[in-house]
């Protein structure tokens, strides 16, 4: 009788399919809505001149649909999900050039897709300043730009180019980095060479050490480039994002290799023009001081007495002025808003230049 009993539990395979097919013809009529929705958003932002990429407001959609989800689908698969419903209504609404640091398969390219999904016209730059000079005379929409990791610092080339092109931050992404052993090879035994980009070799120095001590590497400009290298060759190995695996079809060797796991990069969204939408976290600015004792204490002492926490300062010589610097910070306020007016009037006049990088909303690293 017990058999009976279990067997009268299992649910019907057939009726279970039929309820998912009912389901998707649902799913699908209302996400065409949407897209109709979307459509007419997409011709209110062109007689307006809007922007098509709203950062903060696709925050917003992200965490309200987050937060009203009753489960059993997990938040993390929720999101990525309407991740692509939003890159796919962009792209309705008007197909923009997105530029990234190439070829495809780069640190930058996959941050690009997990952040602005795979409806977007992604274009690769062999270089940061084609990247700049893209979005700042070119006509691209928008640019990906890797401005900091948390193990190496700063990309100093980065704030020298935001000091020569008029481009402004539209919005922040961080992404963790994980390197992996990636070779068509069956085992971690079998790799005679590695190629990768100087950065993960690096980072991955400690587990290279232990376990492939006389496998000799060979530095590439990127990642991409390394896997391209690599995968005509059966006993070389590249190090580089697990995703380069699928798109060579190799063999992921080994996974989590860096030294330190703890390993993320902060990327920017440049535009062309500043952001115009309505709630903005944080600022990025650019300034110089006169060459006197107490400059660059007296601006410091001005945001703290408005409660404004810098939560990144640091100085780059000056290009073309020897020892002279420019100061990167980082602010956790909207400097545009009319609540700092004069508060940005004041740092104006106690610096020699101020050059304000945008305005945008902050994001979280995701765990």
């Amino acid at each position: 009788m017990a058999d009976t009993k279990d067997q009268n539990d299992i649910p019907d395979l057939g009726e279970l399919r039929e309820s998912i097919d009912e389901l998707d013809k649902r799913i699908v009529d209302l996400l065409n809505k949407r897209a109709e929705v979307s459509l007419s958003v997409g011709r209110y932002k062109a007689a307006t001149g809007e922007a098509i990429y709203k950062p903060f407001r696709e925050q917003e959609v992200m965490d309200k649909i987050a937060n009203s989800s009753p489960g059993p689908l997990p938040d993390r698969h929720l999101r990525t999900i309407y991740r692509e419903i939003m890159s796919s209504s962009r792209h309705l609404q008007r197909p923009e050039r997105v530029v990234y640091l190439g070829p495809e398969g780069t640190f930058s390219y996959f941050a690009a897709i997990e952040h602005m999904g795979s409806s977007a016209s992604l274009t690769p730059k062999s270089n940061f300043e084609e990247i700049f000079r893209a979005v700042a005379e070119e006509g691209a929409e928008l640019g990906v730009i890797p401005l900091e990791n948390s193990i190496e610092g700063t990309v100093g080339q980065v704030v020298d180019l935001f000091m020569k092109y008029k481009v402004y931050i539209q919005a922040e992404v961080f992404s963790r980095i994980s390197h992996c052993l990636i070779s068509h090879a069956d085992k971690v035994d079998d790799v005679e060479v590695i190629y990768s980009h100087p950065q993960p070799l690096g980072q991955c120095r400690d587990w290279l050490h232990s376990n492939l001590r006389d496998v000799p590497t060979i530095p590439m400009e990127s990642t991409a480039e390394a896997a391209e290298v690599v995968a005509g060759k059966k006993s070389a190995a590249v190090i580089g994002h697990r995703k380069l695996a699928d798109m060579h079809g190799m063999n992921v060797l080994a996974e989590s290799i860096e030294d330190l796991p703890d390993n993320w990069t902060r990327f920017v969204i440049i535009g062309a023009a500043p952001s115009r939408e309505d709630r903005r976290d944080k600022t990025s600015i650019l300034f110089t001081t006169p060459n006197r004792p107490g400059a660059l204490a007296r601006v410091l002492t001005t945001l703290a007495h408005q409660g404004i926490n810098v939560t990144k300062l640091e100085s780059r010589p000056f290009r073309g002025e020897k020892w002279k610097y420019v100061f990167f910070a980082d602010l956790a306020c909207d400097l545009g808003g009319g609540r700092y007016e004069d508060v940005l009037e004041d740092i104006r006049e106690q610096c020699l230049t101020l050059r304000v990088l945008g305005t945008y909303p902050t994001q979280e690293e995701l765990q």
